[in-house]
């Protein structure tokens, strides 16, 4: 404890130190600390040796706020941040290229079968029953996750998926 009965002030956080940029909405800083990169906004510009404090809203994006910053307050005393607060597994990370992939063959003008023949080999494309073949009806899903992503959907893989959502 500090001789004025609170706790000891944290080291303080040099926003100049790191990438600055004026947007409309503010000023966007990422501080380096250690390994992580942190993003930092803010209304005003950053000033050197200022005190900063977060703002967390209490809305549907609080747990991953107060997580951030949390791992910011943690690389600033020098401990390690922990882990990300979510990760794509590497069965989502599959599908999400695969979404991808069947995306631009079929903006490219390629048939369901083309993009099959692309994805899973064509050995495992077969030519009498195609039409009722599970992996006809997986690549148009494909096909269709792409276009949903590319219509905005991508922001979902910025956040973990909400109960409300």
């Amino acid at each position: 404890m500090a001789d004025d009965g609170r706790a000891p002030s944290q080291p303080l956080l040099d926003l100049t130190a790191g990438q600055i940029r004026r947007a409309a909405d503010g000023w966007h800083a990422v501080l380096r600390i250690g390994a992580v990169d942190h993003r930092i906004w803010s209304q005003d510009p950053p000033v050197l040796g200022a005190s900063y404090a977060a703002e967390l809203p209490f809305d549907g994006d609080f747990g991953a706020r107060a997580y951030a910053a949390r791992r910011l307050w943690r690389a600033m005393n020098g401990r390690v941040p922990g882990p990300a607060f979510h990760t794509l597994s590497k069965q989502r990370r599959e599908r999400l290229s695969a979404a991808i992939r069947a995306l631009d063959a079929h903006s490219a003008g390629g048939s369901y079968r083309v993009i099959a023949e692309a994805l899973f080999g064509k050995r495992r494309i077969p030519d009498r029953t195609w039409k009722t073949h599970d992996l006809r009806n997986r690549t148009i899903r494909l096909v269709q996750g792409g276009l949903a992503l590319m219509r905005g959907g991508y922001r979902k893989l910025l956040r973990p998926g909400r109960k409300d959502e």
